[in-house]
């Protein structure tokens, strides 16, 4: 049947970042697909390096995995503004996909009025194309600092009419207290789309939140429709760049595996699997002591590889690994983390900057205006060494890169392990660098390096939906998207909720 209505939005806002927005969105997704509905994510602006290739270019991880959660396709109108941060004053602005050096250099305030027209049209296309919108905010709806700029919070719900959910972290402090405040710091249109406040992250018998969650509908006219609690393993990948510091998956210790996180870290999304594979220890390295006991380093992206590279150094890291390499420990280098293992970085456009490498592979890159964005699949070569196991696996991930990487002329040659220039091995075998990323998101991948599976990425939406089911108040869910009458909205397909 052909639809004529627009489709119902969903709005997930927090009280601060961090308060579990991302995957709330992601379970209301899966959620609402189950029931048979067209649903698709929405973020208007997202700031993260954690992007991933999808049609069109490249969105925030977190709408791709949302998109996924929805089982839609994962394209640019879910995140039309990206802003990927390169130093603490500047972000490389990526607009329907596309890195805009426009934008990248307009103040932040200014911008606004530049890209709202593009957010909107967006948002409006996917409205009249689905049947759910799960929009999710950004930061809390309450900085009134930038009220009069906003992109991505109420102005967007006021667009879409959107139900709103506004979630806390509880496991802080102070949970009622940033629910009312936030509240009373909305304008009063803004306040009447807010549906119900959820408490997330709780630890203990909720029986002693009494009398609060009634104090605050009594003061707000809005219940609580959700005490979520603490869920340490749900399997979804971290937002932003908030660290799990639980990174320690069942079983005996077979193998401590530390990922070098520097400050302008990309992609770290791309490790989760491994938190969720028994017998391995995740550990974020920022010092020489937490690589000390590692069975393996990684280098992983990075938004900004030489200034990265210059901290690393700062922290008397580039020794470790050097010296980790030299007793033959196993290293991997992905994307800005290849990069770096080679003998120099050379840029003579301004885009990241000139730097020695780690000298670990004899390679060099130089970087180019031109962005590559794409998705890929390749077949390992013969490897030597720690990563043999990897011999003849295709592997599919992901590129989102400047720099182009290729063999030192004065040097001996590095082994090439991959077509097209995306992997090289060190004559002793123990150093690989890898432009792909997503490895350890590919089941190949990691049977042949672990000898396990890791649980499949629906088995976490289904989770994460089955989670929400059990512990929002009943039919909390389902009417968000009902009209005034109680009419589900957008079943012209035949659908219907539970």
């Amino acid at each position: 049947m052909t639809k004529t209505t627009k489709a119902r939005c969903v709005m997930v806002l927090g009280t601060t970042s961090g308060a579990g927005k991302s995957w709330l969105a992601t379970a209301l997704c899966r959620w609402y697909a189950r029931q048979g509905l067209k649903v698709a994510p929405f973020k208007a602006q997202n700031m993260s390096n954690n992007a991933r290739v999808v049609a069109g270019g490249e969105i925030g991880s977190a709408q791709y995995f949302q998109a996924l959660a929805a089982r839609a396709e994962p394209e640019v109108r879910m995140n039309p503004l990206l802003l990927k941060p390169e130093h603490d004053t500047h972000s490389q602005v990526v607009l329907l996909g596309q890195v805009s050096a426009e934008l990248s250099r307009m103040p932040w305030r200014g911008r606004s009025a530049s890209v709202w027209p593009v957010i909107a049209k967006a948002l409006d296309e996917l409205r009249a194309e689905n049947d759910v919108v799960v929009i999710e905010g950004a930061g809390s709806p309450a900085e009134i600092n930038l009220a009069s700029s906003d992109i991505v919070n109420m102005r967007v719900a006021q667009h879409a009419d959107a139900r709103c959910l506004l979630v806390t972290d509880i496991d802080r402090g102070g949970a009622f207290a940033h629910l009312y405040g936030t509240w009373a710091l909305l304008e009063e249109a803004q306040r009447k789309l807010i549906r119900g406040f959820v408490l997330n992250k709780f630890r203990g018998d909720d029986s002693l939140l009494a009398p609060a969650p009634q104090m605050l509908q009594d003061l707000t006219g809005i219940p609580t429709v959700a005490t979520l609690p603490m869920w340490w393993q749900h399997g979804l990948p971290e937002e932003d760049g908030v660290f799990d510091d639980r990174s320690t998956a069942a079983g005996v210790i077979s193998k401590t595996i530390a990922v070098i996180a520097y400050p302008r870290i990309s992609n770290l999304d791309e490790f989760q699997p491994l938190k969720n594979l028994p017998g391995v220890r995740l550990v974020w390295a920022r010092s020489p002591a937490d690589v000390a006991q590692a069975d393996w380093i990684i280098l992983p992206g990075s938004k900004h590889t030489s200034g990265d590279l210059a901290w690393l150094r700062g922290q008397g890291l580039d020794r470790a690994i050097a010296q980790h390499a030299e007793r033959g420990g196993a290293v991997l280098g992905i994307c800005g983390g290849l990069q770096m293992l080679g003998e120099a970085l050379i840029d003579t456009h301004g885009i990241d900057g000139n730097a020695p490498g780690l000298g670990l592979l004899p390679l060099v890159t130089v970087f180019e205006p031109a962005k590559t964005l794409k998705r890929t699949q390749a077949r390992f070569d013969a490897l030597a060494g720690t990563w043999a196991a990897l011999t003849g696996v295709t592997a599919a991930g992901y590129e989102i890169h400047h720099g182009q990487t290729s063999q030192h002329p004065a040097m001996p040659a590095a082994r090439p392990v991959m077509a097209d220039g995306l992997a090289w091995q060190n004559e002793q075998g123990n150093v690989l660098g890898v432009y792909l990323h997503g490895l350890f998101e590919d089941p190949g991948v990691v049977h042949a390096l672990f000898g396990a599976v890791a649980p499949t990425l629906d088995d976490v939406f289904d989770g994460l939906a089955d989670f929400i089911h059990s512990h929002f108040a009943p039919s909390v869910i389902p009417d968000l998207i009902r009209d005034p009458q109680g009419r589900a909205n957008n079943l012209d397909s035949g659908s219907s909720p539970e």
